[in-house]
């Protein structure tokens, strides 16, 4: 982790693809063949109706597939809400997760407690966390959330991970993202190339692409 600016230890914990709940086993399968990498199945989110699989990346980082189910807690939780609303549209990228021990601050920027969350897995074990941030990456898609994990156990140590996060490509402002961040990106992505573009009339903020470094070379997933 970083320790700068506001004295606010983060780093890049995940990114978050976006099925539906009919698409999402062809989508694990695509992604993974071009990858070369496996997915695991990560359970069900029951406080916010959705469902997820899981690719351990290197560097400690992974990528999520989720998918919205037919609960009551999609519509009611501002995560089911995102998640819901981009599978809607045709599914693709929903976001970038910055993980943090100091989530207390972020609180008190927000003004809010933050979210429990947990899932558990098909073996049994469950994950806990507590996460903060989502109305404002539901309110603008470039904006990451934040999350804090009250588990020992973190998703990118299921599995091997075999591929990590080459560039993510955002459609937005480099200047907004860094204050909602509350530091400078290269500080918080590390070696992660981060790029910003303007939207056109036809596009909406968000991620837009992100290249991943695998055993057969760059792959870019948009």
């Amino acid at each position: 982790m970083v320790d700068i600016g506001q004295n606010l230890p983060m780093r890049l914990d995940h990114i978050s693809y976006v099925a539906s709940h009919e698409q999402v086993v062809d989508v694990v399968q695509r992604i993974g063949s071009l990858l070369s990498s496996t997915f695991l199945d990560g359970g069900i989110h029951p406080r916010f109706g959705t469902r997820n699989f899981i690719m351990p990346l290197l560097n400690k980082t992974y990528l999520e597939v989720v998918c919205p189910l037919d609960h009551p807690a999609t519509d009611e939780t501002p995560f089911g809400k995102a998640v819901k609303k981009r599978a809607e549209t045709g599914g693709g990228w929903l976001s970038w997760v910055v993980s943090t021990n100091e989530l207390d601050k972020l609180e008190s920027r927000f003004g809010r407690k933050a979210v429990e969350g947990y899932r558990r897995k098909p073996d049994g074990i469950e994950l806990l966390w507590k996460q903060i941030g989502v109305l404002g990456t539901l309110e603008d898609s470039q904006l990451p959330f934040f999350i804090e994990w009250q588990s020992n156990l973190h998703p990118s140590s299921d599995g091997q991970a075999s591929a990590s996060i080459e560039k993510i490509e955002i459609i937005g402002s480099s200047e907004k993202v860094s204050t909602w961040v509350g530091f400078p990106l290269k500080e918080l992505l590390g070696n992660v190339e981060v790029t910003f573009k303007r939207a056109s009339s036809e596009e909406s903020n968000g991620i837009l692409s992100v290249d991943f470094r695998t055993k057969n070379g760059i792959i870019k997933i948009d």
